[in-house]
């Protein structure tokens, strides 16, 4: 059961309303409804969700990296949702479950899924090797920053999925 009571979005009103209509129309999903207590927390998660999804990593990258710490994270919630958005983006079902234990097949996306789990094991500070293996792989400077922002918007939602508790409104992740 939700901690946070859910914002219906035919009721919201003011800003929430405008997220919901906006840039969530059709994507009415239960952590957006209780995320919408706090528009702006809502409208920071749009923001920097919208810019990452204009940035360097592709949408399969993107989603290794939201897989990888959910998983670190032991977000259920967050599991579902990105092993679905995941396979709607090109990753198979057993990529997704290779992102969550951090071990992939596929080289790049491999240095990608293990450079997000140093972040998480090392909170930020990484070596030189390890910066040198990421690049190794075929990623730029820019990439490792966004990597480095994804890693933050998937702790945001993950902790925020913990405190809120909402239903999961996604086929749940299979067993990794």
């Amino acid at each position: 059961m939700a901690r946070l009571a859910p914002i219906d979005p035919k009721t919201a009103t003011g800003k929430a309303k405008e997220i919901f209509d906006g840039p969530l129309a059709g994507k009415h999903f239960n952590m957006f409804k209780s995320m919408a207590n706090s528009p702006a927390a809502l409208q920071g998660y749009v923001a920097m969700s919208g810019a990452l999804g204009h940035g360097m990593l592709d949408g399969k990258e993107r989603e290794v990296v939201q897989l990888a710490v959910g998983s670190l994270n032991g977000c259920d919630y967050c599991l579902a949702a990105h092993t679905a958005i995941g396979k709607s983006v090109g990753l198979s079902e057993d990529q997704t479950i290779e992102a969550r234990r951090g071990a992939m097949k596929d080289a790049k996306l491999n240095a990608l899924a293990k450079f997000a789990g140093t972040l998480h094991e090392k909170k930020g500070h990484v070596s030189d090797q390890d910066i040198a293996a990421i690049k190794g792989a075929g990623y730029t400077d820019g990439h490792i920053a966004e990597v480095v922002a994804g890693y933050a918007l998937a702790v945001y939602t993950n902790y925020f999925n913990h405190v809120a508790t909402p239903a999961i409104d996604f086929p749940a992740a299979p067993k990794a």
